[in-house]
């Protein structure tokens, strides 16, 4: 009796930037240190179904199996574009892989984000997000849309911020049509005076800009008299809420409003998503997108209740 090959568990990244990140590699070996890790850059829509036939068929179904993709970089449009013409090349072939999705950490942040701000408001007696008005600053970009998108899951009103109102409108429109109701809408923000007018009716604030960018001064949280909770993915001084430390975690920066810092958020992005290519490791195929990052980012959070309410 011939005896069956093993297959060692084979990582390929296929990124749209011109360097493929270090963060997403060694977030993967260090959870499956004997696997193997390939990556390509400036991979385009055009170039995926090549590269996917051809780690495809070499290790047959049973090693196919072992193969992972994991498709990344920081323009979501471009990501998006290699994701369906990677999907639809293995719609074509006799078997599949597992692919993840989360370009430059924006779907297993967003998660997290979302998740820690569900887990604020269950604990501070709020309820689910289902009927809360949530404001995403700089909205449009990719850890603010895809936090936009869950929101929008969760049934909350939301509002984002962009400084174009036509880009914010693409994004809103997107979503909404995603939902089949509509339930996002878009301020434009193209100065900082203008925040106060975006979250003067928001119970939930999340700070979703980039490294290095205040988007929330202390003023904005005082004209914010609905807010309860505030949360920021900004861990790169100046932070992007004013007052709002990174290692903060639902700490009262005002009575009765609790913030939660960036390096809080990261933690469960971090045991997201690696419980995210855990799932998709042990699945043969399968997307392992921003919907299932939320859910295990979410699970998390309602373990953590749960064993509060044991107590």
């Amino acid at each position: 009796m011939a005896q069956q090959p093993t297959f060692k568990t084979v990582f390929f990244f296929l990124d749209t930037d011109k360097y493929c990140s270090p963060f997403d590699i060694l977030v993967a070996i260090d959870a499956f240190p004997d696997s193997l890790l390939f990556k390509y850059e400036n991979v385009t829509g055009e170039d995926a179904p090549k590269i996917v036939y051809d780690l495809l068929f070499p290790r047959g179904p049973a090693g196919a199996a072992h193969t992972k993709i994991f498709i990344n970089g920081s323009n979501f449009e471009e990501v998006e574009k290699v994701v369906a013409a990677t999907q639809k090349a293995m719609a074509t072939a006799p078997w599949g892989n597992s692919i993840i999705v989360d370009p430059r950490g924006g779907y297993s942040t967003a998660a997290a984000a979302v998740a820690k701000t569900f887990g604020a408001s269950m604990e501070k007696g709020m309820g689910s997000l289902e009927g809360k008005k949530v404001t995403v600053l700089a909205g449009t970009g990719p850890v603010g849309q895809t936090a936009a998108r869950i929101y929008a899951a969760e049934k909350a009103d939301v509002t984002i911020t962009s400084r174009s109102l036509a880009k914010g409108q693409v994004i809103a429109d997107k979503i909404n049509a995603e939902c089949g109701a509509q339930r996002v809408k878009v301020v434009e923000v193209a100065k900082p005076e203008q925040t106060a007018v975006a979250v003067k009716d928001a119970e939930i604030i999340l700070a979703a800009g980039a490294g290095g960018i205040q988007l929330l001064t202390a003023a904005d949280i005082a004209a914010a008299t609905k807010c309860k909770i505030i949360g920021d993915i900004n861990a790169i001084k100046p932070l992007g809420v004013e007052g709002l430390g990174p290692n903060d975690d639902n700490k009262e920066l005002k009575p009765g409003v609790f913030g939660i810092g960036a390096l809080a958020i990261g933690k469960l992005k971090i045991k997201t998503e690696v419980e995210m290519i855990k799932r998709a490791v042990a699945e043969p195929q399968g997307l392992f997108d921003y919907a299932i990052a939320y859910t295990i980012a979410k699970d998390q959070i309602l373990k953590k209740l749960a064993k509060a309410a044991a107590k």
